[in-house]
């Protein structure tokens, strides 16, 4: 009995310290961000909805790019009835980050309607997705997950430089550990009857694209008043895991001693707004703290060949690409 009730309160207190250290990061709830202009993909649901309702709490204006309009009008909709905030704080506008005339489009209507973008979180992303091919001729992660970002980022280079001082946040994920940059079959079409593609290759891929892409944005963009972090959130209970059940099953089991959604936005925040952080341009975040990736994330090579490869599978066109990010 004794060696029973023991053994509970070790599982108990473990669980506690887990829950608790899953709790993710501080920062200053009080810090206003009045008048900034934030653009976040995706936002509908998960960490991107939390993101979004924290910034225009604190006076920004957000840009919520979503495929699906629905779906993100509703979440407008709780945004607005949870913090009361305006129409005119949170705006949607279609994107589609599989298709690069969506990207475009959406770019071309942001520059209509605002001449000021002072952050730039690239939040969305899919993960178990089985092996689909995009308009584009991309496999649909990595399309969703980096390429898309990249060409976005891209685009929207000059008003943020013309916006500086700006941030970039970009999204990944500790799966990145289990990535590597395959340069001879990008999308995997070798690899796409594997049982386990979508969490075994595309999505660390993905991930690991994501902050190669932050560290060579801070790289080129350097001295110019524009910084870029990667962020992993952390394992968060949230519809990332809707194309796999036994994820989903797995997911709402753990949910007591992972992160809610509230608590995985954290970083992301903590990366858009805080104080101080431009010495750190460049560099991994978990927890709100700069944490060291793996060294494939930190070649400074296999960067520079993964963005001259993007460039040409995106298409980008040589005056469409900043003087500072050539």
């Amino acid at each position: 009995m004794l060696k029973s009730l023991i053994i509970v309160i070790l599982i108990g207190v473990g669980l506690y310290f887990i829950s608790k250290y899953s709790n993710g990061c501080s920062y200053n709830p009080d810090l206003r961000i009045d008048n900034k202009v934030v653009i976040l993909t995706g936002g509908n649901t998960g960490i991107g909805k939390e993101t979004v309702k924290d910034l225009v709490k604190r006076g920004a204006k957000v840009y919520m790019g979503c495929r699906s309009l629905e779906k993100a009008q509703k979440a407008i909709d709780d945004i607005k009835k949870e913090t009361g905030v305006s129409d005119d704080n949170v705006v949607l506008l279609h994107l589609d980050l599989t298709s690069l005339s969506s990207i475009r489009e959406f770019v071309d209507e942001f520059k209509k309607r605002e001449y000021q973008l002072d952050i730039l979180i690239n939040n969305a992303g899919i993960m178990f997705a089985p092996y689909n091919i995009t308009v584009d001729g991309f496999e649909q992660t990595i399309a969703s997950n980096y390429l898309g970002h990249f060409l976005l980022t891209h685009l929207l280079a000059d008003i943020l430089l013309a916006s500086a001082p700006s941030r970039i946040v970009t999204l990944s994920s500790l799966g990145h550990l289990f990535g590597t940059i395959d340069f001879d079959d990008f999308m995997g079409e070798k690899n796409k009857d594997w049982p386990f593609f979508h969490k075994g290759y595309a999505y660390p891929q993905s991930k690991l694209a994501n902050i190669l892409l932050a560290k060579e944005l801070a790289r080129r963009l350097d001295d110019t008043g524009v910084t870029s972090y990667a962020v992993h959130p952390g394992t968060v209970n949230t519809d990332l895991y809707r194309y796999s059940l036994p994820f989903q099953v797995a997911m709402f089991l753990a949910s007591p001693f992972i992160k809610d959604t509230y608590h995985g936005a954290r970083t992301s925040i903590y990366c858009a707004i805080e104080p101080g952080l431009e010495k750190n341009s460049g560099e991994y975040f978990s927890d709100c703290a700069a944490t060291q990736p793996s060294a494939e994330a930190r070649d400074v090579n296999v960067a520079k060949r993964l963005w001259d490869m993007s460039i040409d599978l995106v298409k980008l066109q040589p005056d469409e690409i900043h003087p500072k990010l050539r």
